[in-house]
């Protein structure tokens, strides 16, 4: 079966999305889960590492988004006392992509779902003022939406860690490789400190 013809009849409530995010959701007219987001949610809800696979404008932003939005809730909300809430460069959840403009969109997407489970969202790319992304990364977030470049740079300059990341979106995997971004990926994979989930599309 491919997600070319699978008809979705679920909703978002019955993949186990939280009411706020629901709400959000409803508010912007998005009742009906897409294919690749009814195949992949709930999987991602539960914690699980999932790998998915769909064309440009199939909603794959949502299908990952959601569940790194609400797991990134769920754990900060049972996380031990050495942990809060948007901690200065260090997010709790992080999503990498290949090139500025997909940053740029995820960040549009995911940053009123974020408000409504009151979480905040930074985007961190090249080709942009490297100085007001690090004073967006002092006041403090949970996600972090990144290309590897400028990622490695802020990490190297002391002002990004990825030590605390329990979530982690890989978008356009499969671009990454092809412009020559794995060792950059691999260097990020290598920082990660905590136990954590990965969702690969």
């Amino acid at each position: 079966m491919t997600t070319d013809t699978y008809e979705t009849v679920r909703t978002f409530e019955s993949l186990g999305v939280a009411d706020p995010l629901v709400k959000e959701l409803a508010d912007q007219g998005i009742t009906t889960p897409f294919p690749i987001q009814a195949l992949t949610i709930e999987d991602g809800l539960a914690g699980r590492d999932v790998c998915g696979k769909a064309k440009t404008g199939s909603g794959k932003t949502l299908a990952f988004g959601l569940p790194l939005l609400q797991r990134t809730a769920d754990l900060l909300e049972v996380s031990d006392d050495t942990r809060t809430r948007g901690r200065p460069a260090r997010p709790s959840a992080l999503v990498l992509l290949p090139t500025r403009e997909l940053a740029l969109q995820v960040h549009d997407v995911l940053v009123p779902l974020a408000k409504a489970v009151d979480m905040r969202v930074a985007a961190v790319y090249g080709g942009a003022d490297i100085d007001r992304q690090i004073a967006r990364l002092r006041k403090g977030v949970e996600v972090v939406i990144a290309t590897p470049g400028r990622l490695i740079d802020l990490g190297d300059r002391g002002e990004l860690s990825v030590a605390d990341v329990e979530v982690l979106v890989l978008d356009e995997a499969d671009r990454m490789a092809d412009m020559g971004f794995m060792p950059q990926v691999e260097w990020v994979l290598r920082r990660l400190e905590r136990p954590h989930q990965t969702l690969l599309f």
